[in-house]
Parts: C-alpha cells; structure tokens; sequence
C-alpha cells in the first residue's frame, strides 16, 4: 500500500515527487467545485477529499484516471455488500441513487504525467442536502440501513478512498483491464441516454474513459468535459 500524507489545512507549497501520497481532507465545504465549475455544500459527516498521487505511463497510453478511481473505490464499497455501479463520467449509484462524486484530473507537462489529482465526495453519515435529496442521492448509512452505521464514518471512509486510490494506481498501467472492471459496473439506464436532442443506448466504455454510446446502427463516443 502506498504511503499517505494527510491534511487537513489546503497545501502552501508547490506539491513534491509524488513517491508518495498527499490526501486533502475537509470536515465540511461550503464552496466546493465539481464539474462545469458548479459550486455545492458539503456537511459534516461525509468525507470531502482531495488527493494527489504519481501515475505510471505516458499519457494518453496509461489506463483512464476516472475509471480506475471509480473502480477501486467501488470495490472498497461492495466489500460492505453494496452493488456499486459507475454512472459515467463521474458518479457512483447505489440503487440508482447518487453516493459519491469523483473529479479526476492528470497535471501534465507536455505528453508526460506530473502526478495525478482526484477529488472525492462521498456522502457518510451526513444528513444529505434536501436539493440533492431531490436529485437522487443517497447516504452511506442510509445505504446501510443505519442512521450512524460505523462504517460510514468520515475516519472509517477515509481508509477505503485511499485504499480504492491505491488500486487505481497500482493498475494505471492496465488499461484494458480497468476497462473491463470499469464496464462491468457500468450504469446502463433503461430509458436510454439522452443526447443532442436524441436517445441513445449505453454500449460500453473506451479504454481512454469515453463513453460509448448507439443509436440505429451508429456508434459515437462521448468525452470527459471539465
């Protein structure tokens, strides 16, 4: 298992080697930044986390960085009895319902990877925010069947992130078979996936982390936009 560095204050100083692990840890956000720059809040009792870590390979030949994140912290869950499934691109489901968030990035310098970020959120033991009630999400210890379940605590969930991160970067160098982990998972949605004004059906995930979709004989493939 890799080694962690744990904080709970935003780093000062410009991030070292990355032999080993920085892991970001928030008690609360009120201003945190998801996807498209869309600001939310965070309460107490969920795990909040950014983390950064070196990352095998040469971009684009290492495996996605949003699919082995989401696999391995996947894993972490299911170990607790919970069928976990990746709504693509960022997203994990239980039951159809939103648990966790992740925000991937690779910090490059040309075509060579810097290190790797992830921010993570993850709903624990926190009541979850009425407007995101209404959007679908969902409690670890809701999921659990248990109001303050110990293993959705944010000090028990912090072992799983960064165990999960650990599996995603032991395997960077395994893309197809993160790939295949990845799909395996893969939120499928009945009705269909909605895009540009069309229905199209989930086929499956490209090794780069893109989403393959089909429509009446035809194949595109959507892309990560941050």
């Amino acid at each position: 298992m890799a080694r962690w560095l744990e904080s709970r204050e935003r780093a000062a100083r410009p991030l070292p080697s990355m032999q080993c692990g920085l892991a970001v840890v928030a008690r609360r956000q009120r201003f945190g930044v998801g996807q498209h720059g869309r600001i939310w809040h965070s309460p107490v009792g969920g795990l909040w986390l950014s983390a950064a870590f070196g990352w095998s390979g040469r971009h684009p030949v290492s495996a996605s960085l949003g699919l082995a994140a989401a696999v391995g912290l996947a894993q972490q869950l299911e170990a607790l009895g919970l069928p976990v499934q990746i709504k693509w691109p960022n997203d994990l489901l239980i039951g159809g319902r939103k648990l966790a968030g992740l925000l991937p990035r690779l910090r490059l310098r040309g075509a060579a990877v810097r290190w790797a970020q992830v921010g993570v959120g993850l709903n624990g033991t926190n009541r979850v925010p009425a407007a995101a009630v209404a959007c679908g999400a969902i409690s670890l210890a809701e999921a659990l069947g248990r109001r303050h379940h110990p293993q959705a605590r944010p000090d028990r969930l912090l072992a799983r992130v960064l165990a999960g991160l650990d599996w995603a970067r032991a395997h960077a160098d395994q893309p197809e078979l993160v790939r295949l982990a990845a799909e395996a998972r893969l939120w499928r949605p009945a009705a269909g996936w909605p895009h540009a004004g069309e229905t199209w059906q989930v086929l499956g995930l490209h090794t780069d982390g893109r989403l393959r979709l089909g429509r009446l004989g035809q194949e595109l493939a959507l892309a990560r936009r941050f």
